[in-house]
């Protein structure tokens, strides 16, 4: 079953000045697939994200997202759809400094009106699978940033998104956060079912992805599947990555 149809999709930046971000790009992932999307720097990788989450408008073709072309969304019922369907990870953890690790998990299901009986067992649920269930009374600057992104992740997928949306999630984290993160998308996605679609310039990254798909100036450059043998994978996308930007 297809999640996520992106047909012929275009979005051009500026008035006066034009550029393309996305340039007649052409995509379908399954539901419960990792991708990784990876390109140079400029490549379009960001400007797919925001068009996948209906913060970006597609200059020309379709994007159906669990069903739904977004792009018949007024502001109203985009917002709605990205609080319901949608879950996000940012580079950046994009906490609220003010409220607590649990109120941080929270926040989606506020939004929803939830009752508090069921977000305070939605989120203690959420986060003993992510091993954070002893900091749930802490404040986000009291916390490491291996534990702000797991916060991060607990409040992305604390109302069972249909899909993940990952932007750089490792990217401020050492390298052993960064595997332990990884490690946690994994999970999610093989013992859950998580539908997860991830933005990475990083090959470590990408490999615990199932396909990884690469842009170059708003296009699909090439893809590759995972396989059986993760280190064949890991030189294909270094391969590919080393062609790309023309090492």
């Amino acid at each position: 079953m297809n999640l996520l149809e992106l047909n012929n999709v275009s979005h051009v930046y500026g008035d006066i000045v034009k550029s393309k971000g996305l340039d007649n790009l052409s995509l379908t992932t399954q539901k419960g697939e990792f991708v990784a999307i990876m390109g140079p720097s400029g490549s379009g990788k960001s400007t797919l994200l925001n068009i996948i989450s209906g913060i970006l408008p597609a200059t020309s073709g379709s994007v159906i997202v669990a069903g739904r072309n977004i792009a018949n969304l007024n502001d109203e019922e985009a917002a709605l759809f990205r609080r319901n369907t949608l879950g996000f990870v940012f580079q950046d953890f994009n906490l609220v400094e003010t409220l607590t690790v649990r109120e941080n998990i929270m926040l989606p299901l506020m939004f929803k009106n939830e009752g508090i009986k069921s977000m305070k067992e939605k989120s203690e649920k959420v986060a003993k699978s992510l091993g954070i269930l002893h900091i749930l009374n802490k404040r986000t600057q009291e916390i490491s940033g291996g534990q702000a992104q797991r916060t991060a992740i607990a409040r992305a997928i604390v109302h069972q998104p249909e899909l993940l949306l990952a932007d750089e999630p490792t990217g401020n984290l050492d390298s052993a956060n960064s595997e332990e993160v990884m490690k946690i998308f994994e999970n999610l996605n093989r013992n859950y079912g998580m539908s997860t679609f991830l933005v990475t310039h990083d090959v470590e990254t990408a490999t615990y992805s199932q396909r990884v798909i690469f842009i170059k100036d708003g296009k699909i450059y090439n893809e590759i599947r995972k396989g059986n043998n993760l280190i064949e994978y890991r030189e294909n996308i270094l391969n590919v990555l080393s062609v790309i930007r023309g090492v």
